[in-house]
């Protein structure tokens, strides 16, 4: 059989980059892992084709070609997905829907001829069997979490790498963590599952020999779920590193509690770990509480930040407006906690009930649900009904943004962030990252509304941060991005 692998867009948001990857002559962040995956658990004597439309175009040829479209993706991409089972439809073509997806919207409310809930590995080979048959069924849904030991190398050849500014690796997949808010915890459980050492060098010398050179996010959703395996990992990475020449800087997403942990913190310093990505959620330990984000309680959130950072760990953060709970203070609170945090990449989104989480449930109970969301948290739509006037709360968020992605707040979070945070790793000079210093002269520099502010804080970084210019770099370029995207959102009011 022909399969048709198909991802479909992400609009453009402040998560896209679009605008920072445009720099760099990049079209997307990171390939579809999921999808690669998939293509791996395929049949061997299958034909495989796999079209991300985040970088390239999906052709009437390609529709032609395929005997069967496997689609996959999140919320967020679910209007595209849509399009694209229609086109697949009106040519007759069979369809497959699975990924995240699947586990928050009803079968019926995808449209596909067959629908596949939850994790692929203990699927695909009865789904593929089935379709070859023509007897595939509706719906095919996991009875139990895979281990992670069944996960196949990931199918390399199908993408178009150059196309992408990082490429991927999964180790674990669930979180110990209870957040009202979160859907990871009910997709993929509490307890974490994770690939042996060996899978992920493995992946690792994969990405090596097909001459990969740059940033490789570790795209668990909590990389520390399970410590003691983390740091078995870590050290083995470091080994890895150390024999290889170090060819990748990694970047994830863990839990706040990785600041308790001077050895975990160390042990990611010396595999090449260069950022990291944490839901901080809010400075207001009531709502914290309220959510049941008690990792991030008792703590001074400041303190724990800056500790990471002091192991030259960029913190990247995930920040949310809307709770039941919010005051009216709370905005200048987010401000003021986000600019003395040294955390440049500030993701601040209004609290959205994704379907399937807990506080959908209790939501939709307590008769606030309004609709099943966009899953963009920044796009000002609301999907419940809010403790705050719903205005309030909008104007509120936007404020918030104007005021953190300001050229002049912007700049003082990096300033302070390259005060603490000394980089390991410096990373390979590559045509991208020089393409991506030219172009930031000329549209930031030459062209840009902030270029006062963007010669001083360059004249800044070179004398006192010479060691992390690259870094400073890096991130005026994602300020580009922010900072458009901020202009959109402004407009909008």
């Amino acid at each position: 059989m022909k399969a048709l692998l198909i991802y479909p867009k992400f609009p453009d948001t402040y998560w896209s980059f679009k605008h920072a990857l445009s720099f760099l002559g990049k079209r997307a962040a990171q390939p579809p892992l999921g999808l690669m995956t998939v293509a791996a658990l395929l049949p061997a004597d299958w034909k495989k084709r796999l079209v991300d439309t985040n970088v390239e175009r999906l052709t009437d040829a390609d529709l032609a070609w395929a005997d069967v479209a496997l689609l996959s993706g999140m919320h967020v991409q679910r209007e595209h997905l849509a399009e694209i089972v229609e086109r697949c439809r009106a040519r007759g073509l069979r369809t497959v829907v699975g990924g995240p997806i699947a586990s928050s919207f009803p079968a019926e409310a995808l449209k596909a001829d067959h629908v596949v809930v939850g994790e692929a590995e203990d699927l695909v080979a009865t789904l593929a069997r089935d379709l070859e048959a023509g007897r595939a069924r509706p719906v095919y849904e996991a009875t139990e979490r895979p281990a992670m030991s069944t996960s196949p190398l990931p199918d390399l050849s199908l993408i178009k790498m150059g196309r992408y500014s990082t490429m991927t690796v999964q180790y674990s997949r669930g979180c110990p963590f209870n957040c009202e808010f979160c859907d990871i915890i009910e997709i993929y459980g509490r307890k974490p599952r994770t690939k042996a050492t060996e899978q992920v060098l493995a992946e690792l010398d994969r990405l090596q020999q097909a001459g990969w050179r740059d940033s490789v996010f570790v795209v668990d959703d909590n990389f520390i779920g399970n410590k003691r395996r983390a740091k078995d990992l870590l050290t083995a990475m470091a080994e890895w590193g150390r024999a290889h020449g170090r060819p990748f800087r990694f970047i994830t997403e863990a839990s706040l509690n990785l600041a308790d942990d001077p050895e975990l913190m160390q042990s990611m310093k010396d595999a090449g770990f260069s950022a990291v990505f944490l839901g901080i959620e809010t400075p207001d330990e009531a709502s914290l509480v309220a959510n049941h984000k008690m990792q991030n309680t008792k703590r001074d959130l400041l303190e724990s930040v800056q500790t990471i950072q002091h192991y030259g760990i960029e913190v990247m953060g995930g920040f949310i407006l809307g709770f039941d709970t919010d005051r009216e203070d709370v905005f200048d609170r987010m401000v003021e906690f986000i600019q003395k945090s040294g955390i440049p990449v500030a993701m601040v989104g209004l609290l959205q009930a994704m379907p399937g989480t807990q506080l959908f449930r209790r939501l939709r109970s307590e008769g606030r649900i309004l609709d099943a969301g966009d899953g963009d948290n920044t796009d000002c739509h609301l999907n419940f009904i809010p403790r705050m006037a719903p205005a309030r709360l909008v104007a509120g968020y936007r404020s918030v943004m104007r005021r953190i992605y300001s050229h002049e707040a912007y700049y003082a979070r990096v300033r302070l962030l390259l005060s603490r945070c000394r980089p390991a790793h410096t990373g390979h000079l590559t045509y991208a990252n020089l393409r991506a210093l030219a172009t930031s002269i000329v549209r930031q520099g030459l062209l840009g509304r902030g270029r006062f502010s963007y010669w001083r804080f360059l004249l800044t970084a070179a004398i006192r941060y010479p060691r992390s210019f690259g870094v400073a770099m890096t991130l005026a370029v994602k300020g580009y991005h922010f900072q458009r995207m901020t202009e959109r959102l402004l407009e909008q009011e």
